[in-house]
């Protein structure tokens, strides 16, 4: 196996884990960073369902036991009746709007600038949201995902459809969506946690059906390290996102999608690098 490969399915593996649950955009980094490293074409693209399902795996393994639970116990306890059937509620929009305009924003949106534009729109977004907040003009009415009713869920969903433009993130549209609707950030960022399962498992597995005749056997110690990568550094992520909510806000991200969009944006403009467009 080529070591140079190898070395670019660590490096965006990482970058899969460290990006798909915060508010910062997975997609869009990996557009962008794909780019840069010359790995963007078909083999890719397959690629990328191959880690995202790594950083899927780790919050699976994160939330094991209430995961655990709450399938043992669907049509026998109420609490993991609602959280499945707010799940599903959840899921469906993105699942919708994916299918009939996803091949079409594919086509049009995913490309460095655009992703960049999203970038800093989503950062002024935050800003806003955590601006309200400060100054105690959002309530805070379900403090807990066994509180949520099925039109929280739904509207969470809605706001999960967003992500269908590269660069909004998912995780972002999700968790401070859910903030303006009244979950409090804890809640929140769990619900995007658990919504991100159906969700990415769906997208991923649809796509590799989609993309299973560049599958090949040489590939496998490449799909290899970047599933491990994802992993391992979605684990550490997530587990560290949970304790930074708990003292913090997000607007630390919101900065950060700003600079990084108009740094992408002036590389662009000046021709320092040769972005695909």
């Amino acid at each position: 196996m080529d070591t140079t490969l190898l070395l670019k399915a660590l490096i965006l593996g990482l970058v899969e884990g460290l990006t798909e649950f915060l508010p910062i955009s997975s997609t869009g980094h990996l557009i962008l960073v794909g780019d840069l490293l010359g790995f963007n074409d078909e083999k890719g693209k397959l690629f990328e369902i191959v880690i995202q399902t790594g950083a899927i795996a780790a919050v699976m393994w994160e939330y094991r036991v209430k995961l655990t639970q709450t399938v043992l116990g669907i049509g026998r306890d109420p609490v993991a009746n609602r959280l499945a059937l707010n799940l599903i509620m959840a899921f469906i929009p993105l699942a919708v709007l994916g299918l009939l305009f996803g091949k079409h924003i594919k086509a049009v949106l995913f490309a460095p600038v655009p992703v960049a534009l999203a970038f800093i729109i989503g950062g002024f977004i935050i800003l806003w949201i955590e601006s309200r907040a400060a100054k105690g003009l959002s309530t805070v009415r379900v403090d807990s995902i066994d509180r949520m009713s099925g039109k929280d869920a739904l509207s969470v969903g809605l706001m999960q459809a967003l992500a269908l433009i590269p660069g909004t993130s998912r995780s972002g549209a999700t968790i401070m969506g859910g903030m303006v609707l009244g979950l409090s950030r804890q809640t929140a960022a769990e619900f995007s946690f658990f919504l991100a399962m159906p969700t990415l498992l769906a997208a991923s597995a649809y796509e590799l059906l989609k993309s299973r005749h560049l599958l090949s056997f040489d590939d496998i110690g490449l799909f290899a390290t970047g599933f491990v990568a994802s992993f391992a550094s979605a684990f550490v992520c997530v587990r560290w996102l949970l304790r930074y909510i708990s003292t913090h806000d997000f607007r630390i991200f919101a900065w950060y999608r700003i600079a990084f969009g108009l740094i992408v944006l002036l590389t662009a403009h000046m021709g320092w690098v040769s972005w695909t467009v």
